[in-house]
């Protein structure tokens, strides 16, 4: 549905990433996928699941926004 990809780069050091995507299961739930880690490999991950979008997406703005607090920038 929809994916959110941002970037922190401090020089000096490795360029990290951070992922929030939100998709539809199989059981109509909505899911919020988080994925962060350094950039060019495989990172950690999780997923969320909630009943439906609204919850779903207040829950990817929260994440979306600490991630922006914290140094992360759009791609």
């Amino acid at each position: 549905m929809a994916t959110c990809l941002l970037y922190r780069q401090i020089p000096a050091r490795i360029p990290r990433f951070y992922r929030v995507e939100l998709a539809m299961n199989l059981f109509s739930e909505v899911s919020v996928l988080r994925e962060w880690g350094v950039a060019g490999r495989n990172g950690q991950s999780v997923i969320n699941n909630y009943a439906n979008l609204r919850d779903a997406s207040k829950a990817a703005d929260q994440y979306r926004n600490r991630a922006l607090k914290r140094g992360y920038a759009r791609a």
